[in-house]
């Protein structure tokens, strides 16, 4: 194998859902096999809410390759070098966060992306190549074809530039942040809210019309998973762990409180 293929990638670009956990709490690399033996296609490794260091997310990153889970990493900000350092360390993917204009979209693909899609400085041996060297037209053509680049819409104004953002070579994911969405609107919250769906349906149409990836975060509501899903929605931040950890801790200690003895 020269190569470790984007899983996500795969289960996209073949019209079925990806569905992402969170991690905020986990600090180990035995939680991208814990994932993906539960059923998830990517880990959204989130340094933009958590404490998490490059050296932390490098390391889930790159142990979650050969177990077949696509190591992905919200960046904490938007400058080039969160993006080309944690590239360089195993993620399949960068996940940037508050992105409010065509330029900014522009500079995450170009970040991302190796020459002549963008601008990528080039460094050699990756451990998305289980470190072997490949010829450098092959090396960049590949990882710019393995490569996600997931952009976060998180504003009003924002879903405005959903389709010159989908239009754009590079970019693979149109993602909604709906917790910062529903702020920014005035409805914290209300993920059920016409204006959300409103915005949902922009960004799906977006997305269809440019061959592209419409994404979805903060809406862990069953019902309103199952109909944003159903309008087109296929990248999916289903929750995170702590979260997860908090529900199954929860279930337990009620059923141990309710025993009768």
């Amino acid at each position: 194998m020269k190569i470790y293929p984007n899983h996500t990638k795969q289960q996209l670009e073949a019209g079925k859902i990806a569905i992402g956990m969170g991690l905020h709490q986990s600090r180990t690399t035995d939680i991208g096999a814990i994932a993906k033996t539960c059923g998830y296609d990517w880990l959204f490794i989130d340094m933009e809410h958590s404490a998490l260091d490059i050296g932390n997310a490098s390391m889930i990153a790159s142990a979650a390759l050969p177990v077949g889970i696509s190591p992905l990493v919200r960046v904490p900000g938007k400058e080039h070098h969160h993006a080309s350092r944690l590239l360089d360390s195993g993620a399949q993917g960068i996940v940037v966060p508050h992105v409010d204009s065509l330029e900014e979209a522009k500079n995450a693909v170009s970040y991302c992306k190796y020459p002549p899609i963008g601008h990528r400085s080039i460094y050699g041996q990756l451990p998305q190549f289980a470190f072997k060297s490949l010829p450098l037209t092959e090396a960049t053509t590949l990882a710019n074809n393995e490569t996600l680049v997931v952009i976060m819409l998180e504003t009003p104004a924002a879903i405005t530039l959903a389709d010159p953002i989908a239009a754009l070579p590079g970019v693979d994911v149109v993602m909604i942040g709906t917790n910062d969405l529903c702020a920014e609107m005035g409805i914290p919250g209300q993920y059920g809210d016409a204006k959300v769906e409103a915005a949902y349906k922009t960004v799906i149409e977006a997305c269809r019309k440019h061959g592209k990836h419409p994404g979805m975060g903060g809406v862990v509501d069953h019902a309103l998973m199952d109909k944003y899903i159903n309008m087109g929605m296929r990248f999916i931040l289903s929750g995170n762990d702590t979260g997860f950890l908090m529900a199954g801790a929860r279930a337990r200690s009620e059923f141990l409180h309710g025993l009768k003895y």
